[in-house]
């Protein structure tokens, strides 16, 4: 690696971090003639299958990957979130993750961070020396700072995501065009600010795998009609790579890694519907549209994606599980859910994890009780229409999963073993030679 001199010429070690939403570890090691630059990465250095976080959605997971938090200390469980004490909800958005960045480390330590793409980053920080936000960002003219970013990215015709509405046409043919057009200008800017060669740690996410993923997955897994176009898209991820490795200092590590796995989707669980029809929850009109419009006689609700809650009395506004019997009602639920069977007969959860085993932190008053890991071929919606069938299936193919995530360190001497996503940040920060307390992160160096 090292087309080029450093420009810098600090000494000081560095990081480009790759992030590739939603890919899993064994697409990637059961095809390595397909995915060479892959291989050659895992060769050099270290790679292997590591956890995601529970719940494994990418707006809980990129604010835990790069804080090395739990949901406990950011603050972000999912997609949606309820305000403390009520029944109003909110979509957390960047402002929201109450953890430190790694980004924010190493701004703090005098180094420079170039921050592109990551999910649950809006509004861009102004204290980081380039940003533009991913995920969940209105557009390119309210993402991007300082305004020069925003011109050059213009000129790549750079664009947040991915349209994911062509994705639910029955033909993919335009959504296939449009994800190969969105991965191409994210190459082309990623390229231009890493042989910038200006910053110390470089921290950009593919986002769109994920989107691919959601809607090809199973013609890949199952031999399905866009099979060929699922690979062709990933052997273009696996090129960019490459080059990408390619173009970087020698005095630069590079990880690549994505935030959860991914499997085949056959149904759609619509856990609100199972609860009302097993008399869990019930809602005060015929025509409810949001969490505010359950009934008081309701005992638990769920969120997206298999979180759920206990309507508890003096925690929700209108509870209606005293305290005292709160252990007995979570652990009457938690069995329910476990018994739960799929129209193919198998049953839809893998186990159910409560809310102590996996969230500890300053902002756990908004955790779920439970949290539902599906089996393989199940997804867990929520929704507060009861307007749904319990099963139902839709234009996505493909679901993300809490095991089969990937990681990879260009750096043999990284150990990767008992790991999960809390284990990156501090990983990066020793890489670069960083200082941090041992008690910063959930998470443990793996250098």
């Amino acid at each position: 690696m090292g087309l080029f001199d450093r420009l810098r010429g600090d000494g000081a070690p560095r990081v480009a971090f790759i992030g590739v939403d939603g890919v899993p570890y064994s697409l990637l090691v059961e095809n390595e003639e397909l995915f060479p630059n892959f291989a050659a990465l895992a060769d050099d250095g270290t790679a292997g299958e590591i956890s995601s976080i529970v719940p494994p959605e990418s707006s809980a997971c990129w604010p835990s990957l790069t804080t090395g938090m739990n949901p406990g200390e950011t603050g972000v469980y999912g997609f949606q979130d309820r305000e403390v004490g009520t029944y109003d909800t909110y979509v957390p958005m960047g402002r929201e993750v109450q953890a430190t960045r790694v980004w924010d480390r190493v701004q703090e330590a005098g180094r420079q961070a170039t921050v592109m793409n990551v999910p649950v980053t809006f509004p861009p920080q102004r204290n980081v020396q380039r940003m533009v936000s991913g995920f969940l960002s209105p557009d390119l003219e309210k993402a991007a700072h300082p305004e020069e970013l925003r011109e050059h990215l213009e000129d790549f015709d750079y664009r947040i995501d991915v349209d994911p509405k062509l994705g639910h046409e029955e033909d993919k043919a335009d959504f296939i065009e449009d994800a190969h057009a969105t991965v191409d200008a994210r190459f082309e800017a990623f390229e231009h600010y890493i042989e910038q060669d200006d910053w110390d740690l470089f921290f950009g996410v593919f986002m769109t795998t994920d989107r691919v993923n959601h809607f090809l997955f199973k013609d890949y897994e199952r031999d399905g009609e866009y099979k060929d176009e699922f690979i062709e898209f990933y052997q273009k991820i696996d090129d960019y790579v490459g080059r990408l490795r390619e173009a970087l200092p020698d005095d630069v590590t590079m990880i690549v890694a994505s935030d959860h796995g991914f499997t085949s989707l056959d149904y759609e669980v619509h856990f609100n519907e199972w609860l009302r029809e097993e008399g869990w929850l019930s809602f005060q009109s015929d025509d409810p549209e949001e969490l505010g419009d359950i009934a008081d006689d309701t005992k638990a609700y769920s969120f997206i994606p298999g979180r759920f809650y206990i309507n508890l009395e003096g925690r929700e506004p209108r509870g209606s599980v005293p305290e005292e019997e709160y252990d007995d009602v979570r652990d009457e639920l938690k069995e329910a859910i476990l018994e739960l069977e799929g129209p193919d007969g198998n049953q839809v959860v893998e186990r159910v994890v409560e809310k102590e085993a996996a969230f500890r932190g300053d902002h756990d008053d908004i955790a779920p009780d439970l949290v539902a890991i599906p089996n393989p071929g199940f997804d867990l919606k929520s929704g507060f229409k009861a307007d749904s069938e319990v099963f139902t299936d839709g234009p996505r193919n493909g679901m993300h999963s809490f095991d089969d995530t990937a990681l990879f360190i260009d750096d043999p001497d990284a150990t990767i073993g008992d790991v999960d996503l809390l284990d990156i940040a501090p990983t990066i920060l020793d890489l670069m030679d960083v200082e941090y307390s041992r008690g910063d992160f959930d998470g443990a160096s793996l250098v």
